[in-house]
């Protein structure tokens, strides 16, 4: 159990955007249903299908903040990995459904929840056969770009962006601030690590080391990841190549075309061109 004043960084996979759309997540979430958001249940609450649907493709949003659990679906500025994960389940299920198309949208999130995500998005798709394809609307990165890559096929836009294989945390030293206004705080732990990460003092080093050792296991959890999901590509990234990356992004037409080059996405197209190339796919099977 964490206490109030034990607030050791958690790992994110996130791009630096990430900050705006919490923000704007924060916002949203005072009043969901104002959003057009219906509260979730697990169940399809009366709705016909729990997706978009069009010319036998199944439509699921991947918008905004990606976190582990969410209690409503339908929002643009956020969404819950179990919301996905019912989503999924239910296209793939569905008679009706040729083929799913994420419309993806994010610049990631925590790590909670995606790579295990990741796995059951990879094994779902295997169960049933259907084609899947990440469609960008404008960008997948980190946590984002995860669950893109467990698509067949990867299109973004021009203007759009992929990539940021990569883990960030972050630790606040509030010391200096608070001996500036004459406060001080003492931390009591019950167990010696009980209070590593707290913010009341500096990083000791050997928490900076273990802190450091566990977003480079995670990274690499990521590389990995991304790898596997990828091997069916018509380029599949090797480790390394992922890895030399150094959670990179690329963005913009010369950027873009050098991760086409490296596997990271298949083509460069305006999302309803790469609709109907999908859907003209999935229809002529």
């Amino acid at each position: 159990m964490n206490s109030l004043v034990s607030t050791s960084p958690r790992p994110a996979l996130l791009h630096e955007g990430y900050a705006l759309q919490l923000q704007r997540v924060a916002e949203f979430l005072r009043a969901p249903e104002k959003h057009g958001m219906s509260r979730f249940t697990g169940a399809r609450e009366g709705q016909d299908k729990p997706f978009g649907y069009r010319d036998g493709i199944a439509v699921i949003g991947v918008q905004g903040c990606l976190i582990d659990k969410m209690g409503w679906w339908g929002s643009s500025w956020a969404t819950g990995y179990n919301v996905l994960k019912w989503q999924l389940t239910e296209a793939h299920e569905d008679t009706e459904v040729k083929g799913i198309a994420l419309d993806i949208d994010s610049y990631g999130g925590p790590v909670s929840a995606c790579f295990d995500f990741c796995d059951f998005a990879m094994e779902a798709k295997a169960a049933s056969g259907k084609p899947v394809a990440a469609i960008l609307t404008e960008c997948a990165y980190s946590a984002g770009y995860a669950v893109a890559s467990t698509a067949d096929t990867i299109a973004v836009p021009r203007t759009g962006g992929v990539g940021s294989i990569g883990v960030v945390t972050t630790h606040w030293d509030l010391s200096g601030m608070l001996e500036k206004y004459g406060e001080k705080v003492t931390v009591i732990p019950a167990g010696k690590h009980k209070a590593d990460g707290n913010p009341y003092g500096p990083l000791p080093d050997d928490v900076l080391a273990r802190i450091s050792a566990e977003v480079e296991d995670l990274r690499q959890l990521f590389a990995a990841t991304v790898v596997r999901n990828r091997a069916g590509a018509p380029i599949a990234p090797a480790l390394d190549q992922v890895l030399a990356t150094e959670a990179r992004t690329y963005s913009g037409p010369a950027q873009l075309a050098e991760a086409v080059k490296l596997g990271l996405a298949d083509a460069i197209m305006a999302p309803a061109d790469a609709f109907s190339a999908f859907a003209e796919h999935v229809n002529a099977a």
